[in-house]
C-alpha cells in the first residue's frame, strides 16, 4: 500500500478543520481518517528511511508528508463512534476518526513534527508515553505546555531519539479522556541493525484498553475505577478482534501496550515465546526466557517473539476470565447448584424476558439467545468450527499457516485439523473405579501405632 492509494482508499477521507483558516490549513499536512475497524495492511514508507512496516491490530497507521526532510504528521482529536464488535457502537473520543488513533512510524534519527488540532469539547494535551524528548514538548498540561484550547492547533517537534515501542494519550482531563478512548501506539524502527532488535516477519502491535458502558447505552461512564464491564483490545471485544494470521516458519514480534487500569497476563497457546522488549527498551539477552503468558501492568509494554513453527489456530487472550466476558458477566449472583424447577415459568408471566441464569454453570450463555437491550453484546459471544466458543473481551487467534503467502495478512478461514489429530470421545469400556477414601493406612512397619483416648464432659470415654 503506497501513500496515493491509502489516501485513495475509501476507508480515508479528508477531515475538515473549520476552525483553523484556510490559509493555516494550507501550510499543515492533510489529515486522514479511518472509518473501518478492521485491520489495515502494513504503510509501505514512500519516503524516508526504509523499514519493516507493523501492522496495528483493528487499527491503521497514521501517513505523513516530507517537509525539508522532516517527518509531518497531523492528529485531529475529536469525538469518534466505534464499533466495537457487530451489534455495537461506542461514542468515544479519538484521533482522526478512531479510538486508539492511528499509530505513528518513524525511524531512529527521524526528525518528527506532529500538528495537533483540538475539536472535542474540552482543552487537551498529547503526552509522548516512554520518548525522550525536550521538556516542553512533553504533553503534561500546565506543567510543561498550557493546555490546547478547543478549536486549536497545537505543534510538537522532537526527534525520535531511540528506537522501541511507545503510546500518546492526553495529559489533560486525563481520567475523563483515556477512559472515552484517547490513545494511540508509536513505533520508533532503529535506523540500522540493531544487537537487541532481532528482524521478523511479522510485526504486530495493539492496545489494551477497557470501558464501562452501561448495556443499551453507547458512552462509557469515565468515573469508573475498577468496574469496567467491555475489555478491548484496540477498543474491539471478541467476535470482533481480527485474527493474527501469519507463514509457518515466520519470526513473529507482537507488542502489547496497556492503558487499560488493571493488569493483563496475556497467554499464548502452542508456543513459547520470549518477552523481548518494554517501552524502555530492547531487553539485555541474558533476561529473556521463554515463557508462554506475561503480565502487562498499567503503562506498560511487553514485546514478545517467537517462531510461528506449529499450525493451527491457536488462542490467544488475556489469562483473567472475566476479561474474556463481555457486559453482562458482573453482579451475577451464584445460583450453582440452585433448582429453579418452575421459577421461571412463574417470573415469566411478570417480567416476559426473564431468564434463569447459573443454575449447572454458565456455558449456556455462549449458545443462548436472549434478548439484550439495544447496543448491548452478549456475556459470551463468537463462534468456531465445532460449536459456541464461549468467549468475549480480549480474545483472538494466531492463525499459522503453511500456506500463508508472505506478505499476506488475510484471514486464511478455519483451520483443516489433520486426521487422528484432534481430541475424540472414548466410546470402549472404562477401567474400574478405585476408591481409596474408606481404607485407613497400615501403620508404618516398626514403629508402634498411637492409642487416642478422648473423654468429653458428662460422657462416658471414647477409645480411638
Amino acid at each position: 500500500m503506497n501513500r496515493r492509494n491509502f489516501f485513495q482508499s475509501a476507508a480515508v477521507t479528508a477531515v475538515a478543520t473549520a476552525s483553523v483558516s484556510r490559509v493555516a490549513m494550507a501550510a499543515l499536512p492533510e489529515p486522514a481518517t479511518m472509518t473501518q475497524a478492521s485491520t489495515a495492511p502494513p504503510l509501505i514508507p514512500p519516503n524516508g528511511r526504509p523499514y519493516n512496516p507493523v501492522v496495528t491490530l483493528n487499527g491503521w497507521t497514521c501517513p505523513w508528508r516530507m517537509n525539508q526532510g522532516v517527518k509531518e504528521f497531523h492528529l485531529v482529536a475529536e469525538p469518534v463512534v466505534r464499533e466495537i464488535a457487530p451489534g455495537m457502537k461506542a461514542t468515544l473520543w479519538g484521533y482522526n476518526g478512531q479510538s486508539p488513533g492511528p499509530t505513528i512510524e518513524v525511524v531512529e534519527g527521524d526528525r518528527v513534527r506532529i500538528y495537533v488540532t483540538n475539536k472535542l469539547p474540552e482543552h487537551t494535551t498529547i503526552h509522548w508515553h516512554g520518548q525522550r524528548l525536550p521538556n516542553g514538548m512533553d504533553g503534561v498540561g500546565g506543567l510543561n505546555q498550557p493546555q490546547i484550547p478547543v478549536g486549536k492547533t497545537f505543534v510538537y517537534e522532537f526527534e525520535a531519539r531511540r528506537p522501541g515501542t511507545f503510546m500518546y494519550h492526553p495529559h489533560a482531563d486525563e481520567m475523563t479522556q483515556m477512559a472515552m478512548g484517547m490513545m494511540g501506539f508509536w513505533v520508533t524502527h532503529p535506523k540500522s541493525k540493531h544487537p537487541l532488535i532481532s528482524e521478523v516477519q511479522r510485526d504486530f502491535c495493539f492496545l489494551l484498553n477497557a470501558y464501562d458502558v452501561e448495556p443499551g447505552a453507547s458512552t462509557p461512564k469515565p468515573n469508573t475505577m475498577l468496574d469496567f464491564n467491555i475489555w478491548t483490545w484496540n477498543s474491539r471485544a471478541f467476535p470482533g478482534i481480527d485474527s493474527l494470521n501469519v507463514r509457518l516458519g515466520d519470526k513473529v514480534r507482537i507488542r502489547v501496550g496497556n492503558l487499560t487500569m488493571t493488569n493483563h497476563p496475556i497467554h499464548l497457546h502452542g508456543h513459547e515465546f520470549a518477552v523481548t522488549g518494554s517501552d524502555g527498551g530492547p531487553w539485555p539477552m541474558a533476561v529473556r526466557s521463554p515463557e508462554v503468558t506475561t503480565d502487562v501492568a498499567v503503562g506498560q509494554m511487553r514485546q514478545l517473539e517467537f517462531l510461528a513453527d506449529e499450525p493451527g489456530d491457536w488462542a490467544f487472550h488475556c489469562h483473567k476470565s472475566h476479561h474474556t466476558m463481555n457486559a453482562m458477566g458482573h453482579n451475577v449472583p451464584n445460583l450453582i447448584g440452585v433448582s429453579h424447577a418452575g421459577l421461571d415459568k412463574k417470573i415469566q408471566k411478570l417480567a416476559p424476558d426473564y431468564m434463569v441464569m447459573g443454575e449447572n454453570g454458565m456455558a449456556d450463555m455462549g449458545a443462548m439467545e436472549m434478548p439484550l437491550p439495544d447496543n448491548t453484546l452478549p456475556m459470551m459471544t463468537g463462534t468456531g468450527p465445532f460449536g459456541p466458543l464461549e468467549m468475549g473481551g480480549m480474545f483472538t487467534t494466531l492463525k499459522v499457516r503453511k500456506d500463508q503467502k508472505p506478505g499476506d495478512y488475510s484471514d486464511p478461514g478455519d483451520y483443516a485439523q489433520p486426521a487422528g489429530t484432534q481430541a475424540y470421545e472414548w466410546t470402549g469400556q472404562l477401567p474400574p473405579t478405585q476408591s481409596h477414601m474408606n481404607k485407613s493406612p497400615a501403620p508404618p512397619t516398626g514403629k508402634p501405632s498411637l492409642e487416642l483416648r478422648v473423654k468429653k464432659p458428662n460422657a462416658t470415654e471414647h477409645q480411638h
